[in-house]
Parts: structure tokens; sequence; C-alpha cells
């Protein structure tokens, strides 16, 4: 069990590395200033020092996602509920990709887990609250005001450079563009690698028998092994989704690329640092659609319905999903 835990919760983070990166990166490819092969060259490696660096320098975001359920203090009943829940984030995950629609797996494990530790106990007493409060307010945090903020950048650019040569300010901007293109995959890695370094330190807690909360160090191994699989799957995957949200969704041009990677960035890094779980695929799409409501065109009102809805699934469809999954598992033992 302990095999398939480790197998299953890499393969979560090859999925992320996936399907959330590209959505870091999907604004720079949208306004050509990078290819998006090279963008996606850009994304791995920005992810990989995110990852890596965020994890020694801050653990808030494990930390909080490693206190947010209780589980049982039978080995095999806990490693099955960590089992059902990341199964739930592969079957969510590899559904919305095939549809190209960009979700999060970051709140899909946290759904799923907590589903799968809810049939394990049958009690909300094995869910913290307080956690999941923290979830719920970067939910918030990372929609509302990376669309305002974004509308705001957006809007101070455009009327700081309305004098300037419009050709000369779209060169200007593809440029600096490739900078905040990095910062926010740098951040991705930063914040959405933790989740997932959290819920391996479940695991290995588990393997050793210590349930103690009082402590938190995220061995090396754990922290590398981390990086490099996100940047692996990164590698792999995203070209249909950075179509979807980066050239489909929304209009942009390098200005409103870089507004929206700015006001994405800004929530990401905040939020990190607080230890509060957010989502970069939120974050991201809905700095563009601020930056899209500033347009005559606006955003794909079909691909925001079909967006918006999948965000709003993910905690009920995940959470059922892990809560029958570790039903199946514990029958099967």
């Amino acid at each position: 069990m302990v095999v398939v835990f480790t197998l299953l919760i890499l393969s979560v983070i090859l999925v992320n590395g996936s399907t959330d990166a590209p959505n870091a990166i999907s604004t720079c490819v949208s306004t050509r200033s990078i290819s998006p092969s090279g963008a996606i060259a850009l994304a791995a490696v920005c992810n990989f020092l995110g990852s890596a660096l965020m994890a020694l320098l801050n653990t808030n975001v494990a930390c909080t996602v490693y206190s947010m359920v209780e589980l049982s203090n039978d080995r095999e009943i806990a490693l099955s509920s960590l089992i059902a829940g990341m199964g739930a984030v592969v079957i969510w995950a590899v559904t919305a990709w095939i549809f190209g629609i960009p979700t999060s797996e970051s709140h899909a494990l946290l759904a799923g887990l907590s589903g799968a530790v809810f049939a394990s106990t049958k009690s909300f007493d094995s869910i913290n609250t307080e956690q999941w409060m923290l979830v719920l307010a970067g939910l918030i945090l990372s929609t509302l005001p990376a669309y305002f903020i974004a509308r705001l950048i957006y809007a101070m650019m455009a009327k700081l450079f309305s004098g300037s040569d419009r050709r000369r300010t779209i060169s200007y901007f593809m440029r600096t563009q490739r900078l905040s293109a990095a910062w926010s995959a740098f951040l991705h890695g930063a914040q959405d690698s933790q989740k997932f370094m959290g819920v391996f330190m479940l695991g290995v807690s588990i393997t050793r028998g210590d349930f103690s909360k009082d402590r938190f160090d995220i061995p090396i191994y754990i922290v590398l092994s981390c990086s490099a699989i996100m940047t692996l799957g990164t590698l792999i995957g995203g070209r249909k989704i950075i179509k979807k949200v980066g050239m489909d969704m929304v209009d942009l041009d390098a200005v409103g690329g870089t507004a929206a990677d700015m006001a994405s960035s800004a929530v990401l890094l905040i939020c990190t640092l607080c230890g509060i779980p957010i989502s970069t695929t939120h974050s991201k799409a809905s700095a563009m659609m601020g930056v899209g409501a500033c347009s005559k065109k606006g955003a794909d009102k079909k691909i925001v319905t079909e967006m918006l809805l999948a965000w709003l699934l993910t905690f009920p469809i995940c959470a059922v999903i892990g809560y029958f999954l570790f039903c199946i598992i514990t029958q099967t033992l």
C-alpha cells in the first residue's frame, strides 16, 4: 500500500505539472511573446526552482495541508484514505484534461482527501474546519482580487502608454512579459508543489507511525522528487489547456498579458507566504478575465461558463469520488 500511495502521489504531481502549470504561462503564448515550446520549457525550469526554493524557505502551505485532516491510527485505514484521495484527483484531472477544461488539482486534492477521510471515520471531526476555512478564503482570494487588480493594472498601463506608438509599446511589453511569465511559473511551483508535499508528509507519518503535528520538516528527497516530477509533467503536456485559456478564452495583447501575470503573481505570492492554499488556475484565469472585461470583445462566455462550472463542481465531485474509492478499496482488501 505504501508503494501504491507513492506511485499515486507522484502521478498526481505529474498531472498537476501538465495541467496547472500551463495556466501560469498561457498569457505569454497567447500574446506570442514566446513560442509554445519555449514557454513550456520556461515553465518547467521556473516550476522546479519555485518548488525547491520555497520548500526550503517557507513551508506554510504544506503545513496547512498536512493539518487538514485527522487520519485514523490504523495504518491500513489511513493509507487507504490517502490512496482514495489521490485516486479522486487522477480521475477528475484526466477527465478535465480530455475536455481541455482548466481545473484545480489543488482543490481536487483537498476535496478528494477529505471525502476519503470522512468515509474512514464517518465523522466530520476528522476534518479540520479551521484549515478548510483557509481553503475557502483562498478560493475567494484567488478569484475576485486577481480579477480587479488585473483590471486596475491594465487600465493604468493603457492610460500611461496612451500617447506612445502602439507597435513600440507592444514590442516593449512582449519583452517584459517573458519575465512576468517566468515569475508566474516560479510562483506556481512555490504554491502548488507544497500541497502535494503536505500529503506526501502524511504518507511518511503513517509509515513511521508518527502522527505528531508539533514538528514539520520536509525531507530533501521529497522536495526534489516533487519538484522533478512536476517539471516532467510540465514538459509532457499542457498544450490543449494553453490553447483554451491563453488563446480561446480572452483576446490578449502583450500589455494585457503582463497585467494578468502581475495580478495573478501578486495574489499567489501573498497567499503562499501566509500559508493559504489557492489555485494557480483560478488566479490566472480570473486575472485574464479582468483584462478581458476592459476590452470590447471581452472573454468567451462559453469557455468562462465551462470553467466556472468545473470550479464549482470540483469540491463535491472529488469528495464523493474519494468517499466511494475508499469504500471500494477497503472492501477489496
